[in-house]
Formats: structure tokens, C-alpha cells, sequence
């Protein structure tokens, strides 16, 4: 970005800063424009939006605040209208439509998402005693929640198992702020199996830039997960049982092939099953997913490992295998 003042070329700087949100103050990394000749620092439409995100992200895992996604996710579960959720549950007319967008809900309004996000009773009940909805409304309200119900029934031992792996984790700076969702973590697998044919190693750690990377560029994570420092550098936490789930479901299939050397290892190819489901995602995962393809194509397993090791966030978490804070994200060196 050009300087105002100047003309020239500005540098990108990351700051630690505070910044107060409903009477609390947090602290976030400030991205900002520097203007060498005038000392001045500017911000675009963007990089506000970017600053704000991470304060809200801060707040809402505080207060058990349902993130943008979940909300959107919440609606298209029953396939009803923006508009529709908010006559449900009683808000103004706009209000959850602006929610989606990123609005911060109320602790009240909040709350009364999450009590009918986690359980289809309560939303039914909720759609019952609704005195604002018409007869032909509610029972088509109603008959989309039985199909719910029944997909619930034939898929409770899948959701279980997906449950399992990712702990049933809530968005937090653990998972980039983001509920763990295991349809974009296997599509994210299919995506780098198309592109790149990696070995085992090599997939971790497409999947940690990738998220971390996008986290570095969005405040959010794409797939959630955890990411843990295993001895090989980083790894999404469980990721055998993730990469069985994948093949299992039949987006990729893994063989175990001889890379010369005395090494065996697997090797990850796209199903001709399943395609990628670009929908899932939004433009700037899409970008982020190509980044990470064109970044390291070039490398092989031993070598993408040994730059994960390069990495802080690998640095400072691999004595402990600890769990590792998507904050690093704004330290990599390699993205």
C-alpha cells in the first residue's frame, strides 16, 4: 500500500495492542501501514475489520458467544431465512442476518442461540409456543425439524466418533477460533492429496500453514482443529484418526510406498469418489489453500519438516507437546 503523505510503498507492521469492547479491554496484534518518511501509521476498511475480529473473537470465547459460522450453521441446518431465525427466536427483524455478518450478540441473545443450537428439542419447542408464527409456517418449520431429527438418528454414530477426535471442542485460540469441522478438515485433506500426492508428514504440515496461515490473514482458522508439536514438527491433534476418517469416508485413499533409502511411507491420493467442495469455503481459505500448494510443491517431506521446525510456534511448544496457540500464527516465517 502507497503512503498518502508520500506516494511510496508502505511497510505492514504487527503491534502488540489494547483495545476496550463492551467496558473489557483485550489485547490483540494490530496490523497497520508505516509511512517511513512521516512516522505515520494507517489501516485500510480491512485491516480495521481484521483488528476488530480479533477483539470480538477474544469476547465471544470469554462469554460462550456463538462465532458468525456457527450461527449461519445453526439456520441452514433447517434451511430457513434469516429473517425466519430471527421471528423464531424473537429479535428484530435484521438481527440475525447481522449476526452472520459479524455482529456481536447480546449475552441474552447469545445464550438463546446456543440453548437451540445444542439441542433440536428445544429449538422444536421453541417453533410451538412461537405465537408470531402462522399455522402454514410452523408446520412447515416443523416438518424440516423431523428431517433434522432423522438425519440426527442415522448419523449419531459418525457426529460421535467426529465428537471424539476433536473433543467437542468450542471455537477458542486453540483452534483459531473456530468450532473443529471435520467436513472441511477432509476436504482440506482431499485438496492437497490432488494437488501434491504428500506423504503423512507432509500433510501435517500443509494443514498447519494452511490454517495458521489463513489465521495469520483472516483472524480464523479454516478447518479448527488443534494442532499439537510432535517430534516431526506441527500435527493436527489425533491425526491418524483424522486421515482414517478421510479415507474411510472416501475422500482419499493412502498407500504405503518405498521412497528409496530404507524409508516406507504413506502416500496420499485423491478418491475418485468424492470432489473437492470449493462451496464449503470461503474466497480467502480458497487463496490461502493455493498459497500453501505453490509455496511448498517444491518440497519434499524431510524438507517442509524441517522448516515446521524453523517455526516458533513449533520452537517453544515441542519440549512440552503442548497444544499450540494460533497466536504464532503472526510470527511464521515461512508464509
Amino acid at each position: 500500500m502507497k503512503s498518502p503523505i508520500t506516494g511510496k510503498e508502505m511497510t505492514l507492521r504487527i503491534e502488540k495492542s489494547i483495545l476496550e469492547f463492551r467496558k473489557e479491554k483485550f489485547e490483540y496484534n494490530h496490523k497497520s501501514y508505516y509511512c517511513a518518511e512521516s512516522g505515520e501509521l494507517f489501516t485500510t476498511t480491512e485491516l480495521d475489520e481484521f483488528n476488530l475480529n480479533q477483539v470480538y473473537n477474544q469476547y465471544r470465547d470469554k462469554h460462550n458467544i456463538p462465532f458468525p459460522d456457527q450461527i449461519i450453521k445453526l439456520r441452514n441446518t433447517y434451511g430457513l431465512s434469516a429473517s425466519m431465525m430471527s421471528k423464531i427466536l424473537g429479535f428484530g427483524t435484521n438481527s440475525y442476518r447481522n449476526y452472520e455478518k459479524g455482529e456481536v450478540p447480546s449475552l441474552a441473545n447469545a445464550n438463546l442461540i446456543n440453548t437451540v443450537s445444542n439441542s433440536i428439542m428445544n429449538f422444536k419447542l421453541l417453533v410451538d409456543l412461537n405465537n408470531d408464527l402462522n399455522n402454514e409456517e410452523k408446520t412447515k418449520i416443523l416438518k424440516r425439524i423431523e428431517v433434522v431429527i432423522e438425519n440426527y438418528r442415522e448419523n449419531k454414530d459418525d457426529k460421535k466418533y467426529v465428537d471424539i477426535l476433536f473433543e467437542n471442542r468450542l471455537p477458542d485460540n486453540y483452534t483459531g477460533y473456530r468450532k473443529p469441522d471435520m467436513e472441511k478438515m477432509s476436504n482440506m485433506i482431499l485438496f492437497f492429496a490432488e494437488k501434491i500426492n504428500p506423504t503423512e508428514t507432509m500433510m501435517n504440515k500443509l494443514l498447519f500453514y494452511s490454517d495458521f496461515y489463513n489465521y495469520k490473514k483472516t483472524a480464523y482458522s479454516i478447518s479448527g482443529s488443534n494442532y499439537m508439536a510432535h517430534n516431526y514438527g506441527p500435527v493436527p491433534l489425533r491425526f491418524g484418526g483424522i486421515f482414517d476418517y478421510a479415507a474411510n469416508k472416501d475422500y482419499i485413499f493412502m498407500n504405503v510406498e518405498d521412497y528409496g533409502n530404507g524409508y516406507w511411507g504413506k502416500c496420499f491420493y485423491k478418491s475418485s469418489h468424492k470432489e473437492f467442495n470449493s462451496e464449503l469455503f470461503s474466497s480467502e481459505e480458497i487463496e490461502s489453500l493455493n498459497n500453501i500448494v505453490n509455496t511448498f510443491k517444491g518440497c519434499n517431506a524431510t524438507q517442509i519438516m524441517e522448516k515446521s521446525h524453523e517455526e516458533k510456534a513449533w520452537l517453544e511448544n515441542e519440549k512440552s507437546k503442548s497444544l499450540i496457540d494460533y497466536n504464532y500464527a503472526f510470527e511464521l516465517i515461512h508464509v
